[in-house]
Parts: C-alpha cells; structure tokens; sequence
C-alpha cells in the first residue's frame, strides 16, 4: 500500500487441525450449500429437503454433486433473517467473519479463508457472472447491491482458480439477482419500509412486469441513519433495471443498468482509552466521504441440444472522493469492463454422463487519481479455461480442470509493472458410500499477482514475485429427511504470500513499511455446515468453523496472521408457532485475534445475539428486530498495537431497534 496515496482499506500495523475435529462437532448445526433451499413435506409430517441447483460453477448443476462445497443463502432466507445487505447476510447466515469498512454504508470487509486485510483480494466477487473484485485496496462494494433484487447467494469457501481466475485461493461470492436467475416468474411488486435505532429511515421497492416472453424488473431503495458514532451519518441510495426477452425455447437475451451512492461521515479510528472512555466518540469530526457507482451490462444464454451457451458484458464506473473540513484529500476514478463467454456440453459416454465446460474471461481495469500525486493504473488480464466433470453409473465423479491467464499490470507512479502469464489447476474426486453419504476429495493449484497499490509501494529494488498456493480439501455429505450435514478439512499451503509489513524496508527508509512477500504461510482448519427441520414448523441451523494462518518460517514463524480468528460459530433458529406468526433468533461469535505480527496485541473475542419477529397478514408484514440484543461492546477491526495494548479501533454497534412493514403484491 501506498501512504502517499490512501485507501479505503489502511494496511496492517502488522498436519491439518486435530484439536478442531471436537471444538467444531461439538458446536455444530449448520447450512450447507441445499441448506437455504424450502423443504417438502412428507406424509408424515415431517421436512425433507429438496436437491440445490447452483451456479457458482457458471451453470447449473446439483450442489450435492460437486466435489467441493458450496454454501447458499435465498432470498427467502435473507428476507426471514431480516438483513439489509450481501455483507450481513453472508456474515449472519453463514458465519463469515467481516471487518467494518472505514464508511456508514453498512460494507464490511468479508474474510472466507482467514486472510486478514489481504481478504478481498484472496477471493473473488461475481454478480450476474460479472466479477467485480476490485484490482487496488479499495475493496469491493457490496451493499451498494439493492438486497431485494438478490435471488441468491452462493459462497465457494476454498479455491475457485479454474473457474474464476487470479485472487480466488480464499474463495468465490456468487451473487444472482432475480432478473439475472433467468427463472419464470410472475408480475408483482413489494414496498419496503423501515425506522429505527439511530433515526433509522428505509425504504425500498421493486416490481416485475411480465409481458408474454419479456419482462422488466425494476428495484430502488434509500436508506438514512445517524449510525452508531459521531459524524458517522450516512445516506445511501439506489436503483437498477433490467430487461430481457425469450426469444425461444432455451434462448435468452437482456440488458441491465444501475446506479449507487453513499455519502458518510468518517469518524476515524480511536486508541484504547477512548474506546474504554467513549465508543461513541471521533477524532475527525469533518472528514467526510463519498462513493458513486454506476454499471450496465449485456447478457445473453442458450440450450441448444446437449450445449449450453452463455456470454456477459458489464462495464462500470466507480467515483470515491474523501474530504476533511470541505476540502478534498483523496479521490479516485475507476473504469471496467469485463467479457466472458462459455459453453458446455454434456452428453452420455462409456456408461456415464460427461460434462465439459470451457470458456473465455476478458478484463480491463483503470483508476485515475487526480491532482499532483495522482496517477494512473490499468489492468489487463486475459484467460482460457476448460473443466471436465465425468460420473461414472455408479455416481463417482472425476473432475479435472486447468486455466491459462495473461496479466499486465501498470501504475504511472512507480517504473515497476507486471506482465506475466500465470496457470491454475484443479483435480477432484466425489465418491458416493451410500444413498444418503458422500464423500470428495479436491486439490488444486492457484494464484494472485500483486495489486496496483502493492507493487507501487515496494522496498526499493526487490521485486515482488506472484504468490502461489497448494490447495487441499477433504469433505463428508450426509442427508437424510429434514437433516443435512456437510463437514470440511482444508488446507492452502502459500509460497511468496503478499502483504504488507510494516517493519520492512520502505521507499520511505529502512523499517518504514512496505508490502513485500511475506515468508510461506498455512492456512488450515475443519468447517462444518448442517440443517435439521424439528417438525414441520421450526428449524435450526449452524455453521462452525476452526480454523488457522499461520506463518511456518521466517521471522514469525510460529505466528498468527494478523485479523484472523481461530473459531467462528453462526447458530440460527426459526419457528413458525402460529398461522402468520414466525420468530428468527442468530447467534454469532467470532474469537480472539490479533492485530499485529508479533501477536502481542488482542482483539477480545465477541458474541452477539439479534431477534427478529414477524406477522404475516395477507398481503403484509410487519416486523420487529432487534441486533446485538445483550448490547455487547465490542470490534471488529483495529490495526496497531501501542504498548500491549490494541489502538486504531473503529467500534461495532450496541443494540440496536428496527420496525417495518412490507406489502407484495
């Protein structure tokens, strides 16, 4: 990271898991990727879960097939848990740990693999088969995303290199909206409408118009709260639309735009004592920040017999301009424009079915910084990849895969640039042991280049090398009825790691900061997902997860990477006690990490409850939530640590109150 230059992400002040087999089964009651999905009812009376459909592997195909797993949230469940954004939903439902972003717009930092501040580029976002991961610090908006448009959510926790290329090894966010799901649907329309803690105000709407083979969807939203600290106010709003049409059987084609802004206070970081003293307080009562995003986008699919065609077209524009006392400090201009196209075939083979996928991704990346120590930075990258999945008669199920990626890299403030062509690939095994267990087995290959505000502020004359990682995971299936369980061993083996130590040598002088390849890191650890329907009026859901980053040479070896915490746990219960009547409670916590290298700082463990209720009355709901009910004082990101003690702290929010009212129609 570049300190002549700051971004909205501030850099760190600094044998796979026996003993976690226990602390995560003894937790655990999870969501797994089929989990979100609506159960049927048997003629006892009991819930039986229905086969998932995803396309986090860019078409649809049974969740409970793929040799790896992947977790999904609906929007039924986003609705029933009462979250206002991607970020909420995926740390709420799932058990993700996040990081609150430097802005009140309600972002955070998502982690999926113990990555620390590094997350968001170890782990790439798709919406609507665009990827939109950000190739700077900055981050990657999701709750700009209006929440009543999202279909689904699909999370690959581990390795999606083949598939989607440079920045994947942590991970894969698939977010489909409604309109992008390509599902028959019917004319209709919601209004939202919410007040609450913090002069909370609400409001959002979207409709379908369903004309013969074309329809319409339209969304908006507008939301407004003091937040929980001084100058912290933020306004957001937004809208998007889309458009397509059937052409024919199989055949589809459509047009989306939208558009998003944020503006915020920023009320800084406090050190401990003002923590202890005031959360509520800010040390930059008039710095102010603003965010405009704006895309469109071409889409189009086909069935034509035993292949299945797809091509996306996005560009987007992002603005971000920061201001203290009225003045402009920092801002920058982004401009993208992503392409992919792929096809896949699958037909009978030698007694089984085999299915090959392939396709093309292009991506054209630039940021302009304005004024006289701006610049520019551009991005290009170009890949190939193909992936063939062969099930035997007996439903094993061989898969293997590889992508070639060609990527230039450029900023205007340094000499140093990268051109480089880097390889991913992938070998997976599923092996069915009965008609409700499966086993699978995945190993890969994948990779990350640094990013534009990384190679740009460097140690003077050492270059930075691309970071590897040798991938493993291992995973059991279990369905049966209204119970379905999935656990996971994993483990990522990094060479030339990048990140940024703020003791190496700088262009500022020696121990001065700069990112660097850091020595071999591990991260490792056991998830497990599952969802049990008690009856057919309640359900319990858990997500756990033990995991470890650790460095395995060098200065720190033996040491923790910095914002990376061991146990995560996401307990989630409905009951459904009478006619209209549903009553959601989550638990999550999130344990102790540390903030800097030396692990002599640490970040306080954190549990925190939020209730929801709400009454169905024909065509209205009314709600009732309530967050952090036990009014938990705590934080999720800090970067220093000044005397033993952890400073740069930027406090989560108390209990919190929220009422709405929703008609559909």
């Amino acid at each position: 990271m570049n300190s002549r230059t700051p971004q909205l992400r501030a850099p760190v002040a600094p044998s796979l898991l026996a003993g976690a087999c226990a602390a995560v089964f003894t937790s655990v009651l999870a969501i797994p990727a089929a989990q979100a999905q609506t159960a049927t009812v048997a003629a006892d009376g009991s819930r039986v879960f229905a086969p998932v459909i995803v396309t986090a592997t860019r078409f649809p195909e049974d969740a409970s097939k793929l040799p790896f797993g992947v977790s999904v949230i609906t929007s039924a469940d986003i609705r029933e848990a009462g979250v206002t954004t991607v970020n909420e939903a995926i740390m709420k439902l799932l058990g993700v740990p996040g990081r609150l972003d430097f802005y009140g717009g309600g972002d955070y930092s998502l982690d999926l693999r113990n990555f620390g501040t590094t997350s968001d580029n170890n782990q790439a976002v798709i919406v609507d088969g665009i990827k939109i991961s950000e190739a700077d610090l900055g981050g990657t908006r999701l709750a700009g995303i209006p929440i009543d448009s999202v279909e689904r959510i699909e999370v690959i926790r581990g390795s999606g290199a083949v598939l989607y290329g440079e920045g994947a090894t942590g991970g894969v966010i698939v977010i489909t909206t409604k309109a992008g799901a390509g599902l028959q649907r019917k004319s209709g329309a919601q209004v939202y409408a919410a007040m609450g803690s913090h002069a909370l105000l609400d409001t959002r709407a979207s409709g379908t118009v369903v004309a013969g083979k074309f329809s319409l969807d339209v969304a908006g939203n507008h939301r407004e709260t003091d937040n929980h600290r001084d100058n912290f106010r933020s306004e957001i709003e937004g809208a998007s639309a889309t458009a397509q049409w059937q052409v024919a059987d199989g055949i589809r084609v459509g047009a989306r735009t939208g558009w998003d802004q944020l503006d915020s206070g920023l009320p800084g970081s406090l050190t401990a004592a003002q923590y202890a003293d005031n959360p509520r307080q800010t040390n930059t009562p008039n710095d102010r920040g603003r965010i405009r995003n704006r895309n469109q986008g071409l889409f189009g699919s086909a069935v034509l017999g035993d292949w299945q065609l797809g091509l996306d077209a996005g560009w987007r524009d992002k603005h971000l301009e920061s201001t203290s006392s009225g003045v402009s400090t920092y801002g920058y201009d982004i401009n993208a424009k992503n392409y992919a196209l792929r096809a896949r075939n699958e037909m009978a083979l030698a007694g089984g079915r085999n299915a090959l996928s392939f396709g093309i991704d292009h991506a054209d990346w630039t940021r302009d910084v304005p004024g006289a120590f701006g610049g520019r930075a551009d991005q290009t990258s170009r890949a190939l990849y193909a992936k063939d999945d062969y099930s035997f008669a007996s439903g094993t199920r061989v898969s293997v895969g590889g992508r070639s990626e060609h990527i230039e890299k450029t900023n205007t403030s340094t000499t140093a640039g990268i051109d480089d062509t880097m390889h991913a690939w992938e070998l997976g095994l599923l092996q069915p042991l009965s008609t409700s267990t499966s086993v699978y087995a995945r190993f890969g290959h994948s990779y990350r280049l640094a990013n534009a505000d990384e190679f740009s502020f460097t140690t003077p004359d050492v270059p930075m090398r691309p970071q590897t990682s040798r991938d493993t995971e291992i995973g059991l299936r279990w369905q049966a009825g209204g119970t379905r369980t999935e656990v996971r061993a994993y483990r990522s083996k990094l060479t030339d790691e990048i990140g940024y130590n703020p003791n190496a040598d700088g262009p500022y002088g020696l121990g001065t900061g700069a990112n660097v390849n850091l020595d071999p890191t591990r991260r490792q650890g056991i998830e497990a997902e599952l969802s049990q329907a008690l009856g057919s009026t309640a359900n319990v859901r858990v997500v756990a997860a033990r995991r470890q980053a650790r460095f395995t040479a060098g200065e720190n070896d033996g040491k923790d990477v910095p914002l990376t915490a061991k146990t995560t746990l996401a307990l989630r219960g409905d009951w459904s006690f009478a006619a209209g009547h549903r009553v959601d409670a989550g638990v999550n916590y999130v344990s102790s990490q540390t903030p800097d290298f030396a692990n002599a700082c640490t970040m306080p463990a954190h549990t925190t409850l939020d209730l929801r209720y709400a009454y169905q009355w024909q065509m209205l709901e009314f709600a009732l939530g309530v967050t952090n009910v036990t009014d938990k004082q705590y934080y999720t990101l800090a970067f220093r640590c000044v005397g033993g003690q952890t400073s740069s702290i930027y406090p989560e929010d108390g209990r919190a109150f929220t009422g709405s009212v929703r008609i559909q129609f």
